[in-house]
């Protein structure tokens, strides 16, 4: 199993950024994938996940109307894209692939930099 993500950003504030996550060595739509990021500093932070199968969604709350999470089964990856974003967006950013309720394997991370 691999999740493999795109490379390091940089934003100016306001902007949006698009992060990548591609899946392979697994039946893509078997399992959720979910988003995680860590600031500077920080803890993990949960941002929500998506159901490769369906595209169905859950976003967290802190998030809703700045995030969509996205999926193309024919290339097997998932995306999530953040909008307006602010230096306090700074932080690298995982897929994780979510298996009965455990997060048991994880991309290598996308760091993601907001600045002016």
């Amino acid at each position: 199993v691999q999740l493999v993500q795109s490379g390091a950003e940089l934003r100016n504030p306001g902007t949006s950024v698009k992060v990548s996550c591609k899946a392979s060595g697994y039946t893509f739509t078997r399992y959720f994938i979910e988003w995680v990021r860590q600031a500077p500093g920080q803890g993990l932070e949960w941002m929500g996940k998506i159901d490769p199968e369906d595209g169905g969604t859950d976003k967290a709350r802190k998030f809703q109307g700045r995030v969509a999470f996205t999926v193309d089964t024919s290339t097997s990856t998932v995306y999530v894209e953040l909008n307006s974003l602010r230096s306090e967006d700074t932080a690298v950013y995982y897929c994780a692939r979510n298996e009965g309720g455990s997060l048991s394997y994880w991309g290598q991370g996308t760091q993601v930099t907001v600045s002016s």
